[in-house]
């Protein structure tokens, strides 16, 4: 661009930034398992301001971006993805159902491409009920690290141990619950929002 002196201006990737700002936004929502219904109660921001920005109609302000940060418990840099994350990784915390302490520790930056989570569930007294299922674009691994996890895919229903892992389309309904009383349950995601998937580049014995 150039400035008014003759000067090329450039924007510094400002416009990349923004352009993935609405899929960034919308990842650590469904990663966090809240809903659009959640954030607006959460923040005061619309439900119709939200959907606008995840989709990428609508630049958000700096406000918006204030409270949302303040709902995921992140800084502005790593809600833009112009910021290192820390080691442990910031816990991205929705107030919504009272009994939904499930914790998002984010292993990458939301900067297209991949993303990498760490997931725990808290213990439970007593079997829970089905998880609630949602549906979005995308494609989701998952590898169980400790404890048993509850899988409810489409109208399968899975029960995942340690070192087990499970793929699939997400825009198949899909939700998770601790199986059952015993522990917390930890586990990784990987998820590609525009349906990106792991490639192995070595080859699996027996095959």
């Amino acid at each position: 661009m150039a400035g008014g002196d003759g000067a090329t201006v450039t924007d510094d990737g400002i416009t990349d930034t923004l352009a993935d700002m609405g899929p960034r936004l919308r990842t650590a929502r469904e990663q966090r398992g809240a809903t659009l219904t959640d954030v607006s109660r959460a923040t005061g921001i619309s439900l119709s301001t939200l959907s606008r920005i995840e989709t990428g109609r609508r630049k958000p302000t700096l406000e918006v971006l204030l409270r949302l940060a303040k709902a995921y418990d992140v800084s502005l840099d790593e809600l833009a993805g112009t910021g290192p994350v820390a080691a442990a990784g910031p816990r991205i915390r929705v107030p919504q159902r009272p009994a939904d302490d499930k914790v998002v520790l984010p292993l990458t930056r939301f900067v297209g491409g991949l993303h990498a989570h760490k997931h725990v569930l808290p213990a439970v007294d007593a079997p829970p009920a089905r998880p609630r299922q949602v549906s979005h674009d995308g494609y989701e691994w998952l590898c169980v690290l400790y404890g048993r996890l509850w899988l409810a895919l489409g109208d399968q229903d899975l029960v995942l141990g340690a070192g087990e892992v499970a793929e699939f389309d997400t825009r198949t309904a899909h939700g998770v619950a601790n199986a059952g009383p015993g522990g917390p349950v930890e586990y990784l995601v990987m998820f590609g929002p525009q349906g990106e998937r792991l490639r192995p580049r070595t080859p699996v014995p027996g095959r």
